[in-house]
């Protein structure tokens, strides 16, 4: 996967520790932990932006073992049923979860290395590489399959874009197991930069600090991460190092995007826009920087290697611009499918190279995309068709901090006080042609979202 090698000297990883590690000390340590695994196995790898899951990601991936990447809080009862469901061989953990029945085998940094007893050992597609959640999962079972034919070529695409090189210092602001912060991950290992790992979010202090003393040149980021810049007066910071900015994971508020994107050209800098999902491995296209002004709210166009196409409600592709249809992406990054258990895991390609998105996009004049929805993401009120999204991003743009969700004739809007439902049902009423007895507002603790700040849907009660 990664020719670590070439690059020697080069530092791979600083901690927030302040502990940097050379390429070549990378080998070293993954060599010594490939004495204690001596087969092909499935391992599940419990992730957190530190040097041992760095470590025990970057080792297995390059040796040929699977891993099926989990975030490292993971509730005790849900990993056991995982390990029921899956049967791994090993398990790769922060010390302090080691309490999973195992032996301990090998120790390394603040990581454990646990030997399963498991009986059942599943066989495993030569082209598997990774299993990773979709970025909306709430406790399922299922996983993304990728290849390491889909890594390699999402990999090689991201560093073509972005033009990335061994003098980039990139800071993690995304967990691990997710897709976008791990393709983030694979770039620069890929060219030999430097990736300063933390554990502190973008709202301490520390992060900041840390940002500073190591020079880093750039970040990426959901809609939630900007939300909460745009709130932290981060456009106010002096950040003389810092060349990039990605979003992906979700649409962005066109409001956030012309303000990031216009910072970014008075203060020579790159704000790009991309869009993908963990069925793609990662990215399946970006808006180029300088195109980000003029195309506010695009996506951009389709990655070096891939390619965009639009159907419409009959399966006929769309060829005029400005017509809205499904989105559908072709390329060498489209996974093999999904797994729900061991016996998934010796599945071929079950996508060929297709994506049904889910999303609904139309594109201009200039072949720029734009997403307009997701295809499940509507209602019917009254007869009336009804965009979740565009509701939640109307509510957002307006300061209320909301999720939408509901059935025909029946939208939710999730609120978590009452000042903000009061706000909702006006706003509602007076901006959208929505009938008042289609909608109701309820009060909820907090807006329930995964660790990559997406809406979980599925959590609302």
């Amino acid at each position: 996967m990664w020719d670590f090698k070439k690059f020697k000297n080069n530092i791979a990883v600083i901690s927030d520790t302040g502990t940097q590690i050379t390429y070549k000390q990378l080998l070293n340590y993954s060599d010594t932990f490939m004495t204690h695994i001596h087969k092909r196995c499935l391992v599940f790898v419990l992730c957190s932006n530190t040097l041992g899951s760095l470590l025990g990601y970057v080792t297995l991936l390059n040796n040929k073992v699977v891993l099926l990447m989990l975030e490292s809080d993971i509730s005790h009862d849900r990993l056991c049923n995982l390990i029921d469901l899956y049967q791994p061989c090993y398990l790769w953990l922060p010390e302090s979860k080691v309490s999973v029945n195992g032996i301990v085998i090998f120790k390394l940094l603040d990581y454990a290395l646990i030997k399963q007893n498991n009986k059942l050992e599943y066989s495993l597609n030569d082209e598997l590489a990774l299993l990773l959640t979709t970025s909306g999962s709430t406790g399922s079972s299922k996983f993304v399959r990728q290849s390491y034919t889909n890594i390699k070529a999402n990999t090689s695409s991201i560093v073509e874009y972005l033009k990335l090189d061994s003098l980039e210092r990139t800071i993690t602001t995304l967990p691990m197991n997710y897709t976008y912060g791990l393709s983030i991950i694979n770039s620069h290992l890929y060219v030999g930069a430097s990736i300063i790992l933390t554990q502190h979010t973008i709202a301490q202090r520390e992060f900041w600090n840390l940002f500073l003393e190591c020079g880093a040149t750039s970040f990426g980021g959901v809609p939630y991460t900007y939300e909460i810049l745009d709130k932290l007066m981060f456009l106010r910071r002096r950040l003389p190092h810092l060349r990039t900015m990605t979003q992906a994971g979700g649409k962005l508020s066109l409001e956030l995007h012309k303000k990031f994107a216009e910072y970014a050209e008075k203060n020579n800098k790159k704000f790009i826009v991309m869009y993908g999902q963990t069925e793609a491995t990662a990215r399946m296209s970006y808006l180029p920087a300088e195109k980000s002004i003029e195309k506010c709210g695009s996506i951009g166009i389709a990655i070096p290697g891939g390619k965009f196409s639009l159907i419409d409600a009959d399966g006929n592709e769309v060829t005029t611009p400005e017509t809205v249809g499904e989105l559908i992406y072709t390329g060498a990054n489209v996974t093999l499918g999904y797994a729900e258990n061991g016996e998934d895991l010796s599945k071929g390609d079950n996508f060929n190279g297709k994506l049904m998105t889910g999303d609904m996009a139309k594109f201009d004049e200039d072949s720029f995309f734009y997403i307009i929805g997701r295809k499940k993401r509507f209602l019917k009120i009254f007869g009336n068709r009804v965009n979740l999204d565009d509701v939640e991003m109307l509510l957002c743009k307006d300061g209320i901090d909301c999720a939408c969700d509901g059935n025909d004739d029946n939208l939710v809007v999730y609120v978590t006080n009452e000042y903000d439902k009061k706000k909702a049902f006006n706003f509602i009423v007076e901006h959208t042609s929505i009938n008042r007895n289609g909608f109701k507002i309820l009060i909820i603790d907090k807006i329930p979202r995964n660790e990559a700040g997406k809406i979980l849907y599925s959590a609302l009660t």
